[in-house]
């Protein structure tokens, strides 16, 4: 017969979580700052979605306007151009999402292969520094090259005598400036996480699989990539979600009267309407609706990642 297990009581088992607690006060110390600025920053700003069913009118206070229910919503969807902000929100993010995904993949196993330490860590340096330089930069960077006057491009092209083109300006080369300038900047930094996951990789499969004779390029396909494809997934699931959820800072620092049909997204809309225009109940209706269509696609791209039996968020 099992014996039956003494029951601790409550006041002891308060005594010893306090004693606990007490042993790692510093590191709860630590962990205070992120939990309590995530609540202000994150929890505490929910209470304003109550604008976004609400009429518009600072007079009367920021949550003072009377209720209007799904007008604001249905404002958008009867505004002349909603269709083009959702084709272009998608497009951009599409396109960035296929082209830029892979990249961090095949650089984390780049750099995995590298026996030489010091030429590692500066192929490191250098891929990771972009990450860390500002948005603003970055485009002034990006203005400054593609200059059709007197950028790097241009002074290239007058050699050849070739003639000058606005690529700043160009509707087609818009989204390539865009996608490959994010691939410089971010590939370096996302390259950690994959990295990360390949340092798990146990060394003694990798020494039996060269024992068998299997070549690098199979031990990176039979050995490596299955190794990391859960962490693939997890973030593949994320960049999809995110489909309609595009950053409103480098496109809207990229925009001019030339491209900006194909470069008004939902982020950049919404920042016009609420900050510039003042409509803070209407472009809270908008960022809404796309944060809700971002949960939507989490939950759908989840669900087919646990129908394929691939690694999943929930």
């Amino acid at each position: 017969m099992k014996r039956n297990k003494k029951s601790v009581p409550a006041g002891l088992q308060r005594k010893k979580l306090s004693r606990r607690i007490w042993q790692c006060r510093e590191l709860y110390l630590l962990l205070l700052y992120p939990v309590v600025a995530t609540f202000i920053f994150h929890y505490i700003p929910i209470y304003g979605v109550l604008l976004a069913f609400k009429e518009n009118d600072i007079s009367r206070g920021l949550l003072g306007g009377d209720w209007v229910g799904l007008a604001n919503f249905k404002r958008f969807f009867g505004a002349y151009n909603w269709k083009e902000l959702i084709w272009n929100t998608f497009r951009i993010s599409s396109k960035s999402l296929i082209v830029s995904f892979p990249f961090p993949i095949l650089l984390a196993i780049f750099l995995n292969e590298i026996r030489a330490e010091r030429f590692k860590k500066t192929v490191q340096l250098f891929t990771y520094m972009p990450h860390f330089i500002s948005t603003v930069v970055v485009v002034g960077m990006i203005s400054l090259m593609l200059d059709d006057r007197s950028g790097i491009l241009a002074k290239s092209l007058h050699l050849f005598g070739m003639q000058t083109v606005n690529i700043m300006g160009d509707k087609k080369a818009f989204d390539w400036v865009y996608i490959f300038s994010g691939v410089w900047q971010g590939t370096g930094f996302s390259s950690i996480i994959y990295l990360a996951a390949l340092s798990n990789v146990d060394a003694e499969i990798q020494e039996a699989a060269l024992i068998d004779g299997a070549s690098r390029l199979k031990r990176i396909w039979y050995i490596d990539l299955p190794s990391i494809m859960p962490t693939i997934s997890i973030l593949l699931i994320l960049n999809l979600s995110g489909l309609l959820s595009v950053g409103y800072e480098k496109i809207y620092l990229m925009q001019n009267p030339m491209n900006l049909q194909v470069t008004e997204v939902i982020s950049t809309y919404v920042y016009k309407q609420g900050l510039q225009g003042a409509d803070f109940a209407y472009s809270t209706a908008v960022g809404l609706m796309n944060g809700l269509v971002s949960l939507v696609l989490l939950v759908v791209f989840n669900s087919l990642a646990r129908a394929t039996k691939q690694a999943s968020w929930f």
